[in-house]
């Protein structure tokens, strides 16, 4: 630092440094015009180094009076200036400089100069200038560039290619030649309002090319402004996402809908389900879930084939679809089961006189091709209010009905009532309070099920899944469980109990000769959803000292959705510390897919729902394959879950799925049976010579 001749050493100390850093030639001087403060590149532009030695004035770097006295009127009068003045250097050469001076009020006035040579700054604007030229004309997106009136001074390439309209027939046109005509003037009202608010506007919009064809592109809109804030150009940037958009919306109702049938899926389903109760909770209405089920698909499927199986179930969907009101939902959720839910019922009757239709209807013949063939239907009946008020309450006591009437005899139907819930109660109560102990009774275990990589046949990672078995209950399935420990509170322990337990088991694998394996471990919603989430599972983690990089966490769509802002924030927290996050069961929650954009997501898990039958059925492999490439564009890694035959492997194969998991490889299997598993697994068995199916 030079020695100054005012005060505040520290203020001086840090702005020396700030300047120092500067490429721009910067001086600082007091009223009196004496210079006490310069940088590297100040003395490289005006050619001293000795400023405060020879007493220096600001002044004395002009070659004009007149100049230096026009700019301290203008600082005077504004405290700023901006110009071009004729400044000399020390060997006595004169040059042009680019200069802005700003007040500074620090114990008495100062002033902040900065100084560029004007022939470095031309060519510096020339470069910038000729990278700019290059970056417009060969940018995919189109850009075109208006005066502030919105008149088009020029174009891209991209935009000629994209519009149809060469450069000759848009300039001096206004954007409105592209308008499609779909946009009303509210729309536009908006968009412009928003522009002259914050200075910018993006969004879809469907514009016109010059052949008259309509698409979607992605517009950008940037007010330019000069330095006194007003707005001197506009400039937006375009590309056409028509593509794009349809293949999502496509891939929106596969994930939506039933592909056989057209129907609504059960993720559907339970959208749909939700709204109707709400309304009939606002009306004070009475709603009906109908489980159907058809008797002797299976026998048609096997005898005739897929083929038969398949168009069977169209042919029910559209006698069902024929019988039925516009507002009443009709969903197919398995091979053979279907829901029907009958909104604003005036009487009970009008469920039991739907049930009594469809069973005579479908009772009626079905020509497949050249074979007569005949089915049967059950149906379970529950009511909201009477029989629950929430989704899966009604459909689980529906298809409680629904296995009394199956009981009772084909073509029969079963409404809801108490006696169906009596055995199931004591049964409930014996696991809800045994859950309580199972952690310090040593009843939990941890199973492991094995994924492999199908480009490597190595064994990549283990899902770690629960399992639990009690003396008078024996072997309790998860499916049964979990949902009570969730409804009881008890799933935020026993959640803490798993990841410590399979991080301590998987640690031990890394030490004695398996560092990479990876383990999945499922995350509980109501786990998820505790405020605490993320600080508990990092401090699990360390406890076990186990690398995050290896543990991965699952969750499904309807975890992270409901409540997207916050489930950002809490799966940012555990990216940063390095964990690998997972979507589980994907193609069954939510059909927005924006979310893949904003999650910090590694990995998505195909449901097995689309796997089982992905070698038969063209609509689920239709499914797989859109779910993959889309994996591919966003470079997110696949597993396909339920992978069990060998024909499903080599179709995975084709459409470069990453990893597979399941019965095909292996069972779940207890800690002791994993390290055997892992010693005896060859990558010839998925990458080399034919295995056949079991």
């Amino acid at each position: 630092m030079r020695d100054m001749q005012v005060g505040f050493p520290e203020v001086f100390s840090l702005a020396d440094t700030m300047l120092q850093q500067m490429q721009e030639g910067a001086l600082v001087y007091t009223e009196e015009g004496l210079i006490i403060q310069w940088n590297k590149a100040a003395e490289k532009i005006i050619g001293y180094s000795d400023f405060n030695q020879f007493g220096h004035l600001f002044p004395s770097l002009f070659a004009s009076e007149h100049e230096v006295e026009m700019m301290s009127k203008e600082l005077r009068s504004s405290q700023s200036y901006t110009g071009s003045p004729i400044m000399i250097r020390k060997n006595g050469e004169r040059f042009k400089s680019k200069m802005k001076i700003s007040g500074i009020s620090l114990k008495g006035q100062m002033f902040y100069s900065v100084i560029f040579d004007h022939h470095d700054f031309q060519v510096r604007e020339e470069t910038e200038r000729i990278l700019a030229e290059k970056i417009f004309m060969n940018i995919e997106e189109s850009v075109l560039y208006t005066d502030k009136h919105g008149v088009i001074l020029s174009v891209n390439p991209a935009f000629q290619i994209m519009t149809g309209y060469t450069e000759e027939e848009a300039i001096g046109k206004k954007p409105n030649i592209l308008q499609s005509g779909y946009h009303k003037k509210d729309f536009y009202d908006a968009m412009w309002k928003e522009i002259g608010e914050c200075g910018r506007w993006s969004g879809e919009i469907w514009n016109r090319r010059k052949n008259g064809e309509v698409f979607l592109e992605w517009l950008t809109i940037l007010a330019i402004t000069n330095e006194s804030g007003e707005v001197t150009h506009y400039v937006a940037l375009f590309s056409d996402i028509t593509d794009r958009k349809h293949q999502e919306n496509q891939l929106q109702k596969l994930i939506r809908y039933d592909a056989l049938t057209g129907m609504a899926n059960r993720s559907l389903l339970n959208e749909e389900l939700c709204r109707l109760i709400d309304m009939s909770e606002k009306f004070n209405q009475t709603l009906a879930v109908l489980h159907l089920d058809l008797a002797r698909f299976k026998a048609i499927n096997e005898t005739l084939g897929h083929g038969y199986g398949d168009l069977l179930l169209k042919k029910v969907a559209a006698r069902i679809k024929r019988m039925l009101k516009n507002e009443n939902v009709i969903a197919r959720i398995g091979g053979d089961e279907f829901i029907i839910v009958l909104p604003h019922l005036k009487h009970v009757k009008e469920a039991v006189h739907v049930s009594e239709d469809v069973i005579s209807t479908l009772k009626q013949p079905f020509y497949l091709y050249d074979e007569e063939v005949y089915t049967s239907v059950s149906v379970g009946i529950s009511l909201y209010p009477f029989d629950g008020s929430q989704v899966e309450t009604l459909l689980i006591n529906a298809e409680k009905s629904l296995q009394k009437a199956k009981a009772n005899g084909v073509n029969s139907f079963e409404l809801y009532h108490e006696d169906l819930q009596t055995g199931n109660d004591t049964r409930r109560r014996t696991i809800e309070n045994r859950l309580h102990t199972a952690i310090e009774n040593n009843e939990l275990q941890v199973h492991y099920h094995p994924q492999v990589h199908l480009e490597t046949g190595k064994v990549v990672g283990v899902e770690a899944l629960l399992r639990w078995s009690v003396p008078e209950l024996g072997q309790v399935s998860p499916a049964e469980f979990i949902p009570i420990a969730e409804e009881t509170g008890l799933i935020i322990p026993i959640s803490h109990w798993v990841i410590k337990q399979a991080c301590e088991e998987i640690r031990k694998f890394h030490i004695s000769g398996y560092p990479d394996l990876k383990i999945s471990i499922n995350i509980s919603g109501l786990h998820f959803t505790q405020e605490n989430f993320a600080k508990e599972v990092i401090g699990l983690i360390q406890d076990t000292n186990i690398n995050p990089h290896r543990v991965e966490l699952e969750l499904t769509e309807s975890i992270i959705m409901p409540n997207a802002q916050n489930s950002i924030k809490k799966l940012v927290a555990l990216k940063q510390q390095g964990f690998k996050l997972s979507i589980d069961d994907f193609g069954t929650g939510y059909s927005s897919l924006s979310y893949l954009r904003k999650f910090p997501i590694d990995t998505l898990k195909i449901d097995q729902s689309f796997i089982k039958n992905v070698d038969n059925d063209k609509d689920d492999s239709a499914i797989v394959i859109a779910i993959i490439t889309m994996a591919m564009t966003l470079n997110l890694e696949i597993i396909a879950e339920g992978v069990e035959l060998k024909k499903q492997v080599d179709f995975l194969k084709t459409q470069k799925c990453d990893i597979i998991q399941g019965f095909y490889l292996s069972k779940p299997l207890p800690v002791t049976e994993l390290h055997d598993f892992l010693e005896m697994w060859k990558p010839i068995l998925i990458i080399g010579k034919k295995v056949h199916d079991e």
